[in-house]
Parts: C-alpha cells; sequence; structure tokens
C-alpha cells in the first residue's frame, strides 16, 4: 500500500497522478538539484479517503449533473463538509507527524500548499485558484489549514474554472505540499522565454504574494540565458508581505531600489534553464530568498506567443509601456474599472483598465478583448491566466486609470507590453 504522506526527496513523489503537478515539480526540481523549501508530499488519495470517510461522495458527482440551484448547494455542502470535519483519524498520524518535523527547529513556521491534480499543467494552470497557506504556527492551524486546501477544490471562482476546461471536480481530487515557510527577504518569479528570445525576472521586497495577488509593480530583470542583464526597471514596491507582521510599508528609497544584484540575476538564469527539463520546455517559476539564499517554490508550463507587427495606423498614438504578460495583440473601447461593483458595465470586446490585477479578476476575462493593470507583474497569477486563455494583457502601467480616456479605443500589446489609445 502507497504510503499517504513521503518526503519530498523521495523518488516516488515526482508522481503527479499521486501528488499533483505542483508537489511533483517540486520534488522534481530537488533531485535534479535545485534549491526547494523540502518538505512532504500528500497523496490526493487522503482527500480521497476523506470524501468517503464524510459520505460526500455521492453529493460530489451530482454538483455538474444538476441544474444550477441544485449544483450550487451540492457544491456548498462538500465545501462545508470538508471545512467543518475534522480529518478522518486514519489520516492524522500521518499528516501530524509530517507537520511536527516541518517544525521541529526553534522558531520554525509550516506551509500546507494545494496541488490539486489538475493544476500546473499546459492549457490549465489554475494559477491563484486554489489555496496556500503561509506562517502556520501549531497543530490546529495546521489540520485547519489542511481541510481549507481541499474545500478550495470546490470554490466558486474553481468551479467556474474547472466548467469552462471541461472538468468535473468529482473526476479529480487536491494533494497537497506541506513545506517549511521561506522567511523570504525578497521574492519573485521568472520566466524562461519572452518574444524576444530572453528571460525574465521579476522581484519585490518580502513574501512573493505581494506579485502574485497583483498588490505592486516588482521590478523587471530582462537577462540572457547566461544571466548577463539586458534590461532592468525598478518597480513601485509600496509595501511588503511577511507572515509576522503582514503588510508592511516600505520607505521610498527602499521601494525604488533594486531587489537583486548580478550575481543573484544569474543563479536564477541557472534556474531557469534548468527548470526547463523538469516542465518539459519553457518554465514559469516563483522563488524566494532569504539569508541561506535563493529557493524555488514552484515552476509550471509556460504559454507565449511571438510578436504581433501593429499597423502604422497605431504608432503615432500615445503609448504607454508596462509589464507584458507575454502573449497577444487586441484592441476594444477603454472600461475604467475602479471598483468590482463596476464590473459590471464591461460588455464582450471591451479593453478593462483597472488598478489591481488579483486572480479574482479570471471570471471576467472572457468578455474582455484585452486587460490593462497598474499593479501586477508578468509573474502575477492574472498574467499566467492571461497566456493560457489567450488574452493580451499589460500590467504595472503607471497612472493607466486615469491617463486612458473612459470610452477611447485601445490597442494593447501583450507581447511587447505596449498599451496604444485614440478618441
Amino acid at each position: 500500500m502507497n504510503e499517504i504522506v513521503v518526503p519530498l526527496s523521495a523518488a516516488e513523489a515526482t508522481d503527479t497522478e499521486r501528488f499533483g503537478p505542483k508537489a511533483a515539480n517540486q520534488a522534481a526540481l530537488g533531485h535534479a538539484g535545485i534549491p526547494t523549501p523540502g518538505g512532504f508530499a500528500v497523496d490526493a488519495q487522503a482527500y480521497r479517503t476523506q470524501l468517503r470517510e464524510l459520505g460526500l461522495e455521492e453529493t460530489a458527482r451530482k454538483v455538474f449533473s444538476s441544474d444550477d440551484f441544485a449544483a450550487r448547494r451540492h457544491a456548498l455542502n462538500v465545501r462545508l463538509g470538508l471545512l467543518d470535519q475534522p480529518i478522518a483519524e486514519s489520516l492524522t498520524p500521518a499528516l501530524l507527524d509530517a507537520w511536527r518535523e516541518i517544525v521541529s527547529a526553534p522558531g520554525a513556521l509550516g506551509v500546507v500548499r494545494s496541488s490539486a491534480l489538475v493544476e500546473d499543467r499546459f492549457g490549465s494552470s489554475f494559477a491563484g485558484q486554489f489555496e496556500s497557506f503561509l506562517g502556520l504556527e501549531d497543530e490546529h492551524e495546521f489540520q485547519t489549514a489542511v481541510r481549507s486546501c481541499w474545500c478550495a477544490l470546490w470554490a466558486a471562482r474553481a468551479l467556474r474554472y474547472m466548467a469552462s476546461h471541461d472538468l468535473d471536480p468529482a473526476d479529480t481530487a487536491m494533494a497537497l505540499a506541506i513545506q517549511p515557510l521561506v522567511e523570504a527577504t525578497v521574492s519573485g518569479g521568472g520566466l524562461s522565454q519572452t518574444a524576444e528570445g530572453d528571460m525574465l525576472v521579476s522581484a519585490t521586497w518580502g513574501l512573493g504574494s505581494a506579485i502574485a495577488q497583483g498588490e505592486v509593480v516588482p521590478d523587471r530583470y530582462v537577462i540572457n540565458r547566461d544571466g548577463k542583464l539586458l534590461d532592468m526597471a525598478t518597480g513601485r514596491k509600496s509595501h511588503s508581505v511577511g507572515c509576522a507582521h503582514g503588510n508592511q510599508r516600505v520607505e521610498r528609497h527602499v521601494a525604488e531600489a533594486p531587489c537583486l544584484n548580478e550575481s543573484q540575476l544569474a543563479e536564477l538564469a541557472e534556474y531557469l534553464v534548468r527548470s526547463e527539463a523538469v516542465v518539459g520546455g519553457a518554465a514559469e517559476i516563483e522563488w524566494a530568498m532569504d539569508a541561506s539564499g535563493i529557493k524555488l517554490v514552484q515552476a509550471r508550463p509556460l504559454h507565449m506567443q511571438d510578436a504581433h507587427t501593429p499597423d502604422k495606423v497605431w504608432e503615432q498614438r500615445p503609448k504607454l509601456r508596462g509589464h507584458p504578460a507575454g502573449i497577444g495583440w487586441g484592441t476594444g473601447t477603454a472600461r475604467v474599472v475602479n471598483c468590482e461593483c463596476e464590473i459590471s458595465r464591461i460588455v464582450p470586446g471591451d479593453v478593462l483598465v483597472t488598478k489591481v490585477a488579483g486572480p479574482a479578476l479570471n471570471h471576467i476575462l472572457p468578455q474582455v478583448s484585452a486587460v490593462v493593470a497598474e499593479l501586477g507583474g508578468s509573474t502575477s497569477h492574472l498574467a499566467s491566466l492571461a497566456r493560457e486563455r489567450g488574452i493580451p494583457m499589460v500590467l504595472g502601467v503607471l497612472d493607466a486609470t486615469n491617463t486612458i480616456p473612459e470610452g477611447a479605443t485601445v490597442a494593447v500589446d501583450g507581447v511587447a507590453g505596449i498599451v496604444r489609445w485614440m478618441k
């Protein structure tokens, strides 16, 4: 019988069908000699066991085979059951043994990450759709995080995402990764390929969730495959995220200073190249740096497109530059949205111009021809979803909501990172 919890250092931890691509890729990165936080992988069979022990298997089957009202009720029942009921006694000892090893060092904090069997695959990244819990201090928080990751498979936005990809949540399962927290001073992401044939690294102070959730404009470094710096744009890193203290304001001189030096960029370039062998092609990574150095916390397949040559009519128009998501060219009517309550104004084909670019906007992507956001960067979760869905997107565009007129015709070059408009 397979063990429910295995070290990420174990050969079997690279099995995506048991542990999901996120955890399996972490294991594969470690086996390739790339630094990671280490930890444990939890077999998706643990989730299936929990579902069976709670008598929720039949309810789960009814979610995508019922009318809308009944489907919502069944999904809610599954979520509440997974979140509110204790973990099955048959699973608890192995989970707690792993947790106790993770936090055995003085002051150590833990992390529980989702690793759904359907995420981080080519064509279905699920970027930002599931849960991760950082900075866990005790067994109660740990067990709550495990249950929360399991029930995240049944969250409304995850269900919408699965429906758009013809996936039934009852046919899949949620594995987990249990890891020590990297108490990061600097974090970010990276793309192993750009349209120009280079590589891109993004970075901010503190934990990388500020980039992933589109809360800051990160530093943007363009490097070649040897790690040589080709271009750099420092970001607007107005705050840093830390588990112990939450969001911390960053002084202006620090916010505008580069997060990385040349040797650190060269190291990240090496990891980007080596990550391609792990995911089987162009790679997108997330990384964190603490006092001991850089560690990769995620790697997934990367979706990119060739550059677009704009029509001459656009060449003399006003333009703004930002961080490209790396895909597509789109035009449409500018719809400037400063609050989620205004999303109802968007009609199919509009260009969404907004401040924050978080994964919660995923549900609006099928309606728009492009997105321009003041915050976020090329490795934000929303940028990953844009690449997957073929939606042109430029992020980190300074003062876009005040500069681009409501109702203007906008052209968004999601490869070059340029936004143009005409009245």
